[in-house]
């Protein structure tokens, strides 16, 4: 029997649905339909060196910056647009809190191919994802931001390390935090793995699943500073799924 005809008879079995609007797949179609995939809302940040996200989070990580010190640009992209009253909020959302890890492969792998078609994104060579809390891990059973960084790593030719950085407490939901708060809250929540040291990389690439207000990254890329303390830092880069569009 065809993949295709398997797929077919799978189909009838158990019927899939768009992410976005609920209506039932086609065999051809995958997570979307093709009027849904049609209109996704694409930020093309990869694009530009300087964009919106980018230049909120490179505000947020000058807050931590010695007077001396020197810190390359960080760039910054997501591949869409995430907004409350949009129903494409319902693809992060999958990804997170249904578990669809099938869709956190293949939307990661959209941001890597769009990433790796931006000459400065290029030189990328490590991909490192945002850590869960042991104690998250275990109670949802994987990490989004790990699926989304792996397939994203694969797609760009880069190596894929998810134990680069440790989560050291639970930082709780961010989302009812004021601004100030969720940096205060997430700057202390990471630390460098003393035992998986970023040894030998020109550009690494932090992903997450939705950039916000840039908190949770700028810890991330906080503790990546810490284990380069002493020696010449790359360049640390931010990528997520999709951005809130009031960013």
């Amino acid at each position: 029997m065809s993949l295709y005809r398997t797929k077919a008879l799978l189909d009838l079995l158990m019927p899939r649905v768009c992410l976005v609007c609920g209506r039932t797949l086609a065999v051809e179609e995958n997570h979307l339909c093709g009027a849904c995939r049609g209109d996704l809302p694409l930020t093309y940040y990869w694009e530009r060196e300087h964009n919106l996200m980018a230049d909120k989070f490179n505000s947020v990580i000058e807050k931590f910056r010695a007077d001396d010190e020197y810190m390359p640009y960080s760039y910054a992209a997501a591949l869409l647009f995430y907004h409350a009253e949009n129903p494409y909020k319902r693809i992060p959302q999958a990804i997170k809190y249904l578990y669809n890890r099938r869709a956190g492969k293949d939307f990661g792998t959209m941001l890597g191919e769009k990433l790796s078609s931006a000459a400065h994104f290029a030189d990328v060579d490590l991909v490192i994802p945002v850590p869960l809390h042991w104690t998250r891990l275990w109670k949802r059973g994987y990490n989004q931001a790990g699926v989304i960084a792996e397939s994203a790593a694969r797609a760009m030719g880069a190596k894929y390390a998810p134990d680069v950085l440790l989560r050291r407490r639970k930082t709780g939901s961010q989302v009812s935090r004021a601004a100030g708060e969720r940096l205060s809250n997430a700057v202390s929540a990471f630390c460098p793995n003393p035992r998986k040291r970023p040894d030998g990389c020109r550009h690494i690439l932090v992903v997450d699943d939705t950039f916000t207000t840039g908190a949770t990254l700028a810890g991330c890329y906080l503790a990546i500073r810490d284990a380069f303390t002493g020696r010449e830092m790359p360049r640390i880069s931010v990528a997520t799924l999709s951005v809130v569009e009031a960013v």
